[in-house]
């Protein structure tokens, strides 16, 4: 009866939290619940975002305003095309230290470990398709083992650790696209769109008054990390799971050397996609259907919870065809599909 109790109390505690937190960024961002709700979605499961928005929407805004709500340690690299991955992990440096022995003191070398930006808790990488791909892969250590390797030492890094990219989507000239295995390694991609008209009202009013909003730390990295744990504690029944392992598998059209699986492709995916989504893929939904459940209070995931991940789950590990391209199909478009189209149940 007391872990019943505890587990109820712990919950309780999680949607404070998570409300609270949202709340204080709200005093910054203008609108963007959703955004929001989606950046907080990654931390609390110990995922990595990708926000995606042209100049001037309040995406570096978001990030600042997160950190220091959270009270944890921030900080930022401007990805540019002279970027070197030392710049992002930190290097091996040379050092003088003075040694006093019975012959005399004596001058020793020896190498140090200096430690890069991405030793913090919350990093913006902001721009990061600016950089060249092999600097981009710096992170790929960094964002899956949450430690980095350098001169054959590994150095874990802080917990809790949160990337948050952002690209701009139109301005392509001297841009990178991202390596598949680097945006596989996002939880979410979530587009940050324009404000309307009352919300861009309401930024000018924030922006050119002469008073700025307080905010004020609500969590820390204590509490993150039992909220984190607590997320996997969620139950989900076989059936919904298996639900996320037929979406997932959904992405994928069928090969003509392995047909022995029933397979679960629309025409859409058929025709429009060259690689479906990683079992990653898998794991964000269902960790992302986790968090949505102990926010609405229940205690295990429902079909709803999945379906409202799908599209910033899913969005960017699907690789579409030539042929999407030239027809303008997004993988907006065929993620909406699915969802649309996928049977809830299979016999």
């Amino acid at each position: 009866m007391s872990d019943s109790i505890d587990v109820q109390s712990a919950a309780r505690q999680f949607r404070q939290d998570f409300e609270a937190a949202r709340d204080q960024v709200g005093k910054v961002v203008v609108g963007q619940r959703e955004i929001v709700e989606g950046v907080l979605t990654c931390l609390f499961v110990g995922g990595h975002v990708l926000l995606e928005g042209v100049p001037g929407v309040g995406k570096t805004l978001l990030i600042r305003t997160l950190a220091r709500a959270l009270n944890l340690a921030f900080g930022r690299i401007q990805f540019t095309p002279d970027l070197m991955p030392a710049d992002v992990t930190g290097t091996q440096i040379v050092v003088e230290r003075e040694e006093n022995t019975s012959q005399g003191s004596r001058r020793l070398r020896e190498f140090v470990f200096q430690r890069g930006p991405v030793f913090t808790n919350i990093l913006l990488a902001d721009e990061i398709n600016r950089a060249t791909p092999k600097t981009q892969s710096a992170l790929l250590e960094s964002m899956q083992e949450r430690s980095v390797t350098v001169g054959g030492q590994t150095h874990p890094l802080p917990e809790p650790f949160l990337v948050m990219a952002t690209q701009n989507p139109v301005e392509q000239e001297g841009t990178y696209p991202l390596p598949e295995a680097q945006l596989d390694r996002f939880f979410f991609k979530l587009l940050v769109g324009t404000p309307g008209r009352a919300d861009l009202a309401a930024i000018l009013d924030r922006t050119t008054a002469s008073t700025s909003a307080e905010i004020s730390p609500v969590l820390d990295a204590a509490r993150i990390k039992a909220h984190q744990a607590l997320v996997r504690q969620v139950a989900i029944a076989p059936s919904v799971q298996d639900y996320a392992v037929r979406l997932v598998l959904a992405t994928h059209a069928p090969q003509e050397e392995n047909n022995t699986e029933p397979s679960f492709a629309t025409p859409m995916v058929k025709q429009y996609i060259r690689l479906g989504a990683s079992p990653r893929a898998a794991q964000s939904l269902v960790l992302a259907g986790k968090c949505k459940a102990l926010l609405a209070g229940r205690p295990a995931v429902s079909i709803d919870d999945l379906r409202a991940a799908a599209l910033p789950a899913l969005r960017h590990r699907l690789i579409l065809n030539f042929e999407a391209h030239a027809e303008g199909i997004t993988a907006d478009k065929i993620v909406r599909n699915l969802v649309d189209t996928l049977p809830v149940e299979v016999a």
